[in-house]
């Protein structure tokens, strides 16, 4: 019974004091058409996505742009032909101009994607741009996409204007996870939050970031955060630190053709970076095991507990928190498309991504650490400072 008043208790506080995490309506500001439009540098880094290129490269070539506009993809060490499909899609297609090059294996200290980035920002600072656009390469935008994030960052004075694009959702396994992993990242990082200036809070989704250069400049990006495994969210906190302006919102036309069909893709997404977001720390690990099994997975153990017990205060507050849990989950759920029974199954997925969070640690000790596409990296103070 006090455990579930506990839950019901911390449901209560996240449904009136966490930034209303739940909603859905934070999208692109309302913004105008600058006079004059900037000129923009579109950065891909790609390792391994001739699979997905055909069905996003041509979206961002595409792109109706008033201003000067080029894209630069950059080959981080593929083995399946990416920048040879590159080049020919181009070809094919047309539009913005587009540059192909590699910046061979990173050095020590650098992630596999960072060391992209600092090559393809470097490509793109020869021309001088007002803004990088730095998007990954199973991102799908509309055509308007590049007009619409300049014009929002003009008109809102922001320094960063990021978009988490919608992830697929068809097969079970996404059904499950995908919509989950959005709620519990919007619930980590309030969106309304991230965009008010006095507030700490900041946060970026790597597939869709608009980054004026001035700013990249002067909070070191990409050099400052060049171990970073979840490279979006330390993107955003240095430019805020440094004194810039961020901004967070869910896309309506931004999509990721990256499927995942089966429960172990998805598994192996989160694992990866789970323990890197606690710090590779074993407090803030058992803290996390605890909150979420307070929050998530107490409500329905109460209810079914209470239910065989006689107890009637625990199964009502089990089921109350239970149905502020599914409540809060149902916008998500709308804004994927996605039936409305899957709601009271958020616990579920809650204890999954609790099991991956786990194995994410025990990989760590077992010194695989965050492994994606054929690289394992060090947690971030086991590699030299650079001078």
């Amino acid at each position: 019974m006090w455990s579930a008043a506990g839950s019901l208790a911390a449901w209560g506080w996240l449904l009136l004091c966490q930034g209303f995490f739940w909603r859905t309506d934070v999208r692109l500001p309302p913004s105008r058409d600058p006079g004059t439009w900037p000129s923009v540098c579109v950065v891909v880094p790609a390792r391994d996505e001739a699979a997905v290129l055909p069905a996003s490269l041509p979206s961002l070539l595409a792109q109706d742009y008033p201003g000067r506009a080029e894209v630069f993809l950059v080959d981080d060490g593929s083995t399946d032909g990416t920048g040879e499909l590159a080049r020919e899609l181009a070809d094919r297609h047309g539009g913005l101009p587009l540059t192909v090059d590699s910046p061979g294996e990173p050095p020590a200290g650098w992630t596999g994607k960072l060391w992209a980035v600092r090559h393809g920002v470097g490509l793109a600072r020869a021309r001088d741009p007002e803004y990088l656009l730095l998007t990954d390469a199973d991102i799908a935008h509309a055509p308007d996409g590049l007009r619409r994030l300049v014009a929002a960052a003009r008109t809102g004075g922001f320094d960063v204007v990021s978009q988490m694009a919608r992830l697929r959702v068809e097969s079970l396994g996404e059904r499950l996870v995908v919509p989950a992993f959005v709620y519990f990242f919007a619930q980590l990082y309030p969106f309304r939050r991230i965009g008010r200036e006095g507030t700490r809070t900041a946060a970026a989704a790597g597939g869709c970031v608009l980054l004026r250069a001035e700013a990249a400049g002067r909070a070191r990006i990409p050099d400052a955060i060049r171990q970073a495994v979840i490279d979006d969210v330390a993107l955003a906190r240095a430019v805020k630190r440094s004194g810039g302006r961020v901004w967070l919102g869910l896309a309506d036309r931004v999509d990721s053709v990256r499927p995942y069909p089966r429960l172990r893709d998805l598994w192996r997404m989160v694992a990866r970076s789970a323990y890197a977001q606690l710090r590779h720390s074993p407090v803030l690990l058992a803290g996390t095991v605890a909150g979420l099994t307070l929050v998530y997975l107490v409500p329905p153990v109460a209810v079914a507990a209470g239910a065989v017990a006689g107890d009637g205060a625990a199964t009502v507050l089990g089921a109350a928190a239970w149905l502020m849990m599914a409540g809060t989950y149902v916008p998500m759920l709308r804004y994927y498309r996605q039936p409305l029974w899957l709601a009271p199954l958020l616990p579920f997925t809650a204890f999954l991504y609790l099991l991956m969070t786990v194995d994410s640690a025990v990989r760590h000790h077992r010194g695989r650490g965050a492994a994606w596409k054929g690289r394992t990296y060090a947690r971030p103070d086991a590699v030299p400072e650079e001078g």
